[in-house]
Parts: structure tokens; C-alpha cells; sequence
């Protein structure tokens, strides 16, 4: 599969989702290229709430998150923020954070393609991620999706009624 066949999956499939794609000058310059799945359906979140339950990385980002290898031509890294119960079936218990080498240790080969993983920075939030999906690997995505997207529903519904009087 390729980024536009998912990011219009994501955004056909999920209803209120803003799909975030910052140009330059309109976010930092690192995140330029890269796509943000926010729940928004109103688009009227403010900045420090707007929290992707997925997103779509095509570049390293510094010494910060280099261990998949992104900057290899055409590799791009779905990740979701799963529910701690979702990784847990997957992976077992969620794993401490990066040490020196900026991935967590969790034996996996970060930089592999198709392969559904924790994500090498953020699995001890249960995130999860594939480098480059096959279809096949993507149908077992797609309840992985709905997942975190479950999540990012429920933390606005919260968020609304602790507004309300």
C-alpha cells in the first residue's frame, strides 16, 4: 500500500478526523511531509489538544527517532496509539523507555518493512507501527485504527463534559 491509499482510508473511514499535512512554515520544519489523524469534528481544538491518534512519518526525526531508518527512498512508518489492553495481547507488557540508543528494547528489528511492532520510541505509551504495509498486513491494521481512534473519540466526549456545567 502506499501513503495516499491509507491517509484516504483514514480519512474516509473515521468520521470527524482532521487530517493534518503542515507545509512549510506552518509547523515545525520537521514535521513538514508528514500527516497528523486528529479527532476534531468540529475543528475547534485548541493547539495543546490536538493529539493524533495516528499518524504517518516519512524521515527520521534527528537523534530523536532514527532507529526505523525512514530516510531510506520510499519508506514511510504508520504509527497508532493503541489502548494499553491492544498492545498488551500484542506485545505483552509495554516496555521501559528509550535508553542511550533513542529505541526502546523490545528485540524487534525496527527498520523491518511489513511488520506490525511496537512503535521504537513511543511503545511504552502503547503506540504501535508497520514500515510499509502489504494489503495483508494492513487488514490487520485496520482494527488497530479503530482502536485508537475509539480512544481519541472518548478522550473528546471526556474533555466536552468536563466543560460543561
Amino acid at each position: 500500500m502506499d501513503e495516499a491509499t491509507i491517509i484516504r482510508y483514514i480519512a474516509d473511514t473515521f468520521a470527524g478526523v482532521d487530517v493534518v499535512r503542515p507545509a512549510p512554515g506552518e509547523a515545525p520544519e520537521i514535521a513538514v511531509g508528514d500527516t497528523f489523524f486528529i479527532h476534531d469534528p468540529d475543528r475547534d481544538l485548541e493547539p495543546r489538544q490536538r493529539f493524533p491518534f495516528a499518524t504517518l512519518v516519512t524521515k527520521d526525526y534527528g537523534d530523536f527517532d532514527r532507529a526505523s531508518n525512514l530516510d531510506r527512498p520510499g519508506v514511510f512508518r504508520l504509527n497508532i496509539g493503541v489502548s494499553k489492553e491492544t498492545y498488551r495481547a500484542l506485545f505483552g507488557p509495554q516496555p521501559s523507555p528509550p535508553g542511550p540508543s533513542g529505541a526502546v528494547s523490545t528485540g524487534h528489528d525496527f527498520t523491518a518493512l511489513d511488520r506490525i511492532m511496537p512503535h521504537p520510541v513511543h511503545a511504552p505509551q502503547s503506540w504501535v507501527c508497520v514500515l510499509n504495509p502489504s494489503e495483508a498486513t494492513f487488514e490487520a491494521v485496520r482494527p488497530l485504527l479503530a482502536d485508537a481512534y475509539d480512544l481519541a473519540v472518548g478522550r473528546r466526549t471526556r474533555a466536552r463534559a468536563a466543560r460543561e456545567p
